[in-house]
């Protein structure tokens, strides 16, 4: 007589064993199929096509609605503390946001508000780029994208300064370069 041990273990060898060839023949005939068929092979393109699009609906869809609770929320915090003008307050309200805003992106849940708190030290900074450098290379990723969605949002007045005045260094740049080709034209 055998051991009962070796029979299970056989039978189990066995079961595992025609497991593994029927996974190896469902392969070969997917594959068989995906190659030949192109009724199939169309099915599949049209799947993994839906598939993308749906994928994609769904991110904008969230891009969206993050950029929604982003102006929602800046609303909210610019209409309960406004930024006050005064310029004899500027260095405090930028100490006082920066500190802030540090403290509460260590905490790690309350991105958004860190992000509102960089944003008010933004719009009192004097060189606005300069610290923008500063906060992509310090800051978490999620801060930094929200302080760049609430300046999208809202300009601050320094920021549209800021980019107006590259805009028409731009366009000075353009006419200058312009001027030379017809003045190159010219000479020819």
């Amino acid at each position: 007589m055998s051991n009962p041990s070796s029979t299970i273990g056989r039978i189990l060898g066995i079961t595992a064993m025609v497991g593994a060839v029927s996974a190896l023949g469902y392969a070969i005939y997917f594959d068989h199929q995906r190659r030949s068929d192109p009724a199939f092979r169309k099915q599949l393109r049209s799947k993994l096509k839906r598939q993308a699009k749906a994928a994609q609906i769904a991110e904008q869809q969230e891009a969206q609605k993050k950029l929604q609770d982003v102006t929602e929320f800046l609303t909210a915090e610019l209409a309960k503390d406004p930024i006050s003008t005064d310029p004899s307050k500027r260095e405090e309200i930028f100490t006082s946001s920066l500190e802030q805003g540090e403290r509460l992106s260590m905490a790690g849940d309350q991105d958004l508000l860190a992000a509102s708190k960089f944003y008010r030290a933004l719009t009192v900074y004097p060189n606005p780029a300069e610290l923008l450098e500063i906060y992509q290379k310090s800051i978490a990723k999620n801060v930094y994208e929200n302080i760049v969605l609430m300046i999208a949002i809202l300009p601050p007045a320094n920021v549209s300064n800021f980019l107006s005045g590259v805009t028409s260094k731009m366009d000075k740049l353009q006419m200058e370069s312009e001027t030379m080709e017809k003045m190159n034209e010219i000479d020819e």
